[in-house]
């Protein structure tokens, strides 16, 4: 079978808002539980590295080590719930709970099934950013005005994330085999994309390296630069990176996705 099949453009129908609305009633009946990680994260990872490890850190580029890591930790969130949201929880409810059997019984189709899905991944991550927004806003350490951007860009870099994980959903065999792209590509972003150190004290290589393969390096930089209101047009190039991306793993999840439940 032809590799093209995997970009077929999937058609869309406004019926995926009905699987949304699903996980969004779903996620509500948890509300204080699902709001609790992203309130409590910022404030405790703020507390031990920003304004704890930070006494001992120089500043770097002009703002306290606090003011530099703060922008990352509401990027790291946006990708930590976008893609664990569309590869454990989405598995779950594939293979454990068949939601989308059941779901796919009713009128709607498969494709409405995988779009709500990454949608819902998407919101996800614009839910944790509204809530970290306003948490580190308050020790002064973003400039509010302009950082209330990061939450609509959120939506855009957590559907990237979200495509990603689906993906790995769709090529996974069982729900262990998701701790390797954990491991293997999560991990080593949240650790070298500039989130608690700057890129250029690493060698050349693995710069580049992770300018033109890792998301979250993209992501960091634009909500860092919302965060002090310093808007650059040097911005375009990561907003490009990322909306093609996310195009193109949208694409690919979809007809990854749907070849999976067809099989």
């Amino acid at each position: 079978m032809s590799y093209l099949q995997y970009f077929q453009i999937p058609e869309l129908d406004r019926r995926l808002l009905k699987v949304w609305l699903r996980n969004k009633d779903v996620f509500m009946k948890n509300i204080k539980l699902n709001f609790l990680p992203p309130f409590l994260e910022p404030i405790l990872y703020l507390l031990a590295m920003g304004f704890g490890l930070g006494t001992f850190v120089d500043d770097i580029g002009g703002v306290s080590y606090a003011q530099f890591i703060a922008p990352a930790l509401i990027a790291v969130s946006v990708m930590y719930a976008s893609f664990f949201e569309c590869t454990y929880s989405s598995y779950v409810r594939m293979y454990y709970q068949k939601t989308f059997d059941a779901i796919i019984a009713t009128p709607l189709i498969i494709e409405d099934v995988i779009a709500g899905e990454l949608f819902w991944g998407a919101t996800r991550s614009a839910i944790n950013a509204l809530v970290m927004v306003p948490v580190i806003a308050a020790f002064g350490l973003i400039d509010l005005k302009y950082a209330l951007l990061i939450i609509p860009f959120a939506f855009l870099a957590g559907l990237l994330f979200a495509c990603i994980g689906m993906c790995f959903t769709a090529l996974t065999p069982n729900i262990m085999v998701l701790e390797y792209p954990a491991l293997l590509f999560i991990t080593p972003m949240f650790l070298f994309s500039g989130t608690f150190f700057p890129l250029e004290v690493l060698p050349e290589p693995i710069q580049y390296f992770a300018f033109a393969f890792l998301p979250l390096t993209h992501i960091v930089r634009v909500i860092r630069s919302l965060a002090y209101g310093s808007l650059e047009l040097s911005l375009l190039s990561s907003l490009l990176w990322i909306f093609m991306a996310s195009l193109l793993f949208f694409v690919l999840s979809m007809n990854l996705m749907k070849k999976k439940l067809i099989v």
